[in-house]
């Protein structure tokens, strides 16, 4: 036996965990979801304590599918940035901050001046903005010191997990890193970075690289899953790292672009590399580096006009833009509805629709919308690549985005690229699944697991001549628009401040 890997993918919403087998086909998929708190305008929380009964909910069920006895080992891939406190029993102290929070935007310009932007940016690869914990564990000292104090460890998703399940106390580099903690260029825990939230040392997991055995299943675990006891935990990493992997990006060359409720893009870098242009970060092979861009608006901006406008479906709109002319009629958008992280991070950024007259209806207002999304990615592949080396990769979509005929369209227009579309709908917990496979000898190496269990593309999506000049074109005016309103939006915020 001892023929399937789980790889769990603990999401912002809930945990998925599923049964892979050693060619990638996808046996048996659970999913246990758990509530997200709003208890204050920019406060996001969550209990880890449903973190727990979820990932539990969800091993029971895909063992009592495929049996304790074909499980060889697990391995996690989960939202980054988020983060609790736990006492030495290891119950939580706070309710888990997550990465969507944005409560220490005073403590992001504080360390900014104290320490110097360009030294965080290039000790943790993170440009400063709210997302990284660094920034949310001293806004805790400075509100919350008891708390701070009494913890005996702060964990990410992935530590808390481990924790529970093997009685260690440890996470992966690639899964740390994305606290905004980490000195990328060692995967060391920086020691400046660490000093500047208050933290001790000996409150910091141990780390190791991703695909590290972490310990076996503890028996009390064991019992509440079904699973075998000793079962390996295998070290994962943070979900976009884990998605790229799990995408077959793993090596020079490709790119993948995940069009999700926000867009994200990643290139592999064999060095490191530190720029406002994109965040850098361990790579989940453990081998190398992901250079990373972030649009924090993507198809949700859809369902935002859904609503906004009244229409049936996203469908209908859709449908009705096709037969809208590219640049929709004189419309542009910067598609900053929750801010801009690379490459400007600029929390008081705010979406613009410029060019507005009588005569546009919804479905230039959709359209115009996946035209800005492609802009502003056509934009920060551009920077990221000029990083890299220059060259165009081949890049590999995948997420809800990749289900609109007409995004693809214009995605691959104006990134003037063929795009090939991921048949994988769950890459971050593939991605696990790989480091386990890896981790008990199945492969040689994580990225030969990814040869091996990555899914060929199914389809793919050419650039269309004629929309490609006029793109060009309207990408060039597009690039302005930020300036052009930037302080506009600054001011706004001030005056929502007072």
């Amino acid at each position: 036996m001892d023929d399937v890997v789980i790889g769990i993918d603990a999401s912002t919403t809930a945990v998925k965990a599923i049964a892979f087998t050693r060619d990638g086909e996808e046996l048996f998929q659970a999913r246990e979801a758990y509530p997200l708190s709003n208890p204050r305008p920019g406060h996001f929380e969550q209990d880890a304590e449903h973190w727990w009964t979820a990932l539990l909910g969800a091993l029971k069920q895909v063992t009592e599918a495929v049996g304790a006895s074909r499980v060889a080992a697990i391995s996690i891939a989960h939202q980054r940035e988020t983060f609790t406190l736990i006492d030495h029993a290891g119950k939580p102290l706070i309710p888990a901050i997550l990465w969507l929070d944005e409560r220490a935007r005073p403590q992001v310009i504080r360390l900014s001046a104290e320490l110097g932007r360009a030294a965080i940016r290039d000790w943790s690869g993170k440009p400063p903005d709210p997302t990284p914990a660094l920034y949310a564990v001293a806004w805790l000292a400075e509100h919350q010191p008891q708390a701070l104090d009494d913890a005996a460890a702060l964990v990410d998703v992935h530590g808390f997990f481990v924790h529970r399940l093997t009685g260690r106390l440890v996470t992966s580099t690639a899964s740390a890193d994305p606290l905004g903690l980490l000195d990328v260029k060692t995967s060391t825990w920086h020691p400046r970075l660490v000093a500047a939230t208050r933290l001790r040392p000996e409150q910091l997991p141990e780390l190791v690289a991703p695909g590290a055995i972490c310990g076996g299943l503890v028996e009390s675990a064991a019992r509440l899953t079904g699973l075998k006891a000793g079962t390996p935990i295998v070290a994962g990493a943070g979900d976009g790292q884990a998605m790229g992997l799990g995408m077959g990006v793993c090596g020079e060359g490709k790119s993948y672009l995940s069009l999700g409720s926000g867009v994200v893009s990643g290139c592999y870098s064999g060095k490191v590399k530190t720029s406002d242009a994109f965040r850098t970060l361990v790579s989940p092979t453990g081998s190398g580096f992901m250079l990373e861009t972030v649009l924090r608006s993507g198809m949700q901006l859809v369902d935002w006009i859904v609503r906004t406008t009244g229409s049936p479906s996203a469908a209908a709109l859709e449908k009705a833009a096709m037969d809208i002319a590219d640049g929709s009629e004189g419309l542009l958008v910067m598609p900053y509805w929750a801010g801009v992280m690379s490459p400007y991070w600029d929390g008081a950024a705010r979406g613009a629709i410029v060019g507005l007259s009588l005569d546009h209806r919804p479905e230039h207002l959709f359209r115009a919308v996946l035209e800005g999304i492609a802009f502003e990615q056509a934009i920060a592949s551009e920077a990221m690549e000029t990083q890299v080396g220059g060259t165009p990769a081949a890049m590999i979509a995948a997420g809800g985005g990749t289900n609109s005929a007409l995004l693809m369209q214009i995605m691959a227009s104006v990134l003037e690229r063929p795009l090939s579309v991921s048949p994988v709908n769950e890459a971050a917990a593939l991605g696990a699944a790989m480091l386990a496979a890896s981790a008990i000898g199945w492969f040689a190496s994580p990225e030969t697991a990814a040869e091996a269990m990555t899914a060929r593309p199914t389809r793919h999506v050419d650039p269309v001549d004629g929309l490609v000049s006029g793109y060009r074109a309207r990408k060039a005016i597009y690039r302005d628009l930020y300036q052009a309103t930037r302080d506009i939006h600054a001011r706004l915020e001030a005056l929502s401040n007072v």
